[in-house]
């Protein structure tokens, strides 16, 4: 993590990530308990991680990070993901987008207005995704142009 990412992140916390990750983590929690809520929760789980430190990670989709489909990349992720959006992820990722305006308003605030653009991407469909550092040597060599030489 750079030191830029690093600062990014403490601001972050400071004001406000920490409560947004909690929130992210308890939901989660309540999504475990029920035996049918689990692949929610993972997800969840997943945003919690990537809203605690949002500035140097990215979210990826793990049939492009690890090369391979899984049952959260396939048709089964396809139907969680509806159900997500369905059920939560469009009332999450507008609460993200709300934020991000706010913060957006201020030019200090512009950094963390695009880590909440980020967030409710992710909010939206969250399924079959990783966090991974932004610059991830995996990552870099997949998104290489094309005709070039590709290492994952």
């Amino acid at each position: 993590m750079s030191p830029l990412s690093l600062l990014l992140n403490v601001l972050w916390i400071v004001f406000g990530g920490l409560a947004m990750a909690i929130g992210w983590l308890i939901a989660a929690v309540i999504m475990a308990i029920s035996i049918i809520g689990i692949p929610w929760a993972r997800a969840a789980y997943n945003i919690a991680s990537y809203t605690l430190l949002p500035f140097g990670r990215r979210a990826v989709s793990r049939a492009e990070y690890f090369g391979a489909g899984d049952i959260g990349t396939g048709p089964l992720g396809f139907l969680g993901n509806i159900v997500w959006l369905i059920l939560a992820g469009w009332w999450l990722a507008l609460g993200h987008l709300i934020l991000a305006v706010l913060f957006a308003i201020t030019i200090i605030g512009i950094p963390f207005a695009w880590a909440n653009l980020k967030l409710a991407g992710l909010a939206l469909w969250p399924i079959g995704k990783i966090i991974v550092d932004a610059d991830d040597y995996r990552l870099r060599c997949s998104q290489s142009p094309a005709g070039s030489r590709r290492y994952s």
